[in-house]
């Protein structure tokens, strides 16, 4: 569980199920009883922020480790961060390999930042590397028409949409952040300070 680097997460039990005004139940569900696993399917959630995208994702990791399976949590920049670093072609081809070998390989993030034109080709070369092996758990906040925009430049934006989508679950999550809601009610609730004590006094000018 430690080499997952899933960290804490909420469990699916306190997912709102109501607040999302779009999402499929059934196929989170299945999802998470890693029917994707079972076919050799990648699953890809796809939504706005603070919608849950990430809180799903750790969920599955979890079940994939608790199955017995080898799994790894990370974002998108830190694994593309990770890849760029590599100083030569045998370290990088060492880091393709520790990321390839994993049974369920989650990239949380996708399309948060802008990328190189690098990043994209090294993304690329991983999916490449599972494609039809492993499968891969991504969460995005933009359309796949869109991923183009944060790989500028990128010749390879295509093909890596056309290779993540080919076997996939694709769960379409939408509706308002979670967050921005419980901002807004914790304001709400959030205790008036009573007005201050012996405030001077401001004589009647009549």
């Amino acid at each position: 569980m430690s080499r997952s680097k899933l960290a804490r997460f909420k469990a699916m039990g306190d997912f709102d199920w109501d607040w999302p005004t779009k999402i499929s139940a059934d196929a989170v569900h299945a999802a998470l009883d890693l029917d994707f696993m079972k076919n050799g399917n990648n699953v890809v959630i796809v939504g706005a922020q603070g919608l849950g995208k990430t809180m799903i994702a750790k969920n599955i990791v979890h079940n994939a480790v608790l199955a017995g399976h080898s799994a790894l949590f990370t974002t998108a920049a830190e694994l593309l961060l990770d890849l760029a670093s590599q100083e030569s072609a045998r370290a990088l081809d060492r880091r393709m390999k520790h990321y390839s070998r994993f049974a369920c390989l989650c990239i949380d993030e996708i399309g948060y930042l802008e990328y190189e034109q690098r990043s994209a080709d090294l993304l690329f070369q991983l999916v490449s590397k599972r494609y039809e092996h492993r499968p891969l758990v991504l969460t995005t906040n933009r359309s796949f028409s869109e991923w183009n925009t944060f790989f500028p430049g990128s010749a390879c934006a295509t093909a890596l949409v056309d290779r993540v989508v080919h076997h996939a679950d694709v769960i379409l999550v939408e509706g308002k952040s979670y967050r921005l809601r419980e901002s807004a009610e914790a304001q709400k609730n959030k205790p008036k300070k009573p007005p201050p004590r012996g405030g001077r006094h401001t004589p009647n000018k009549d």
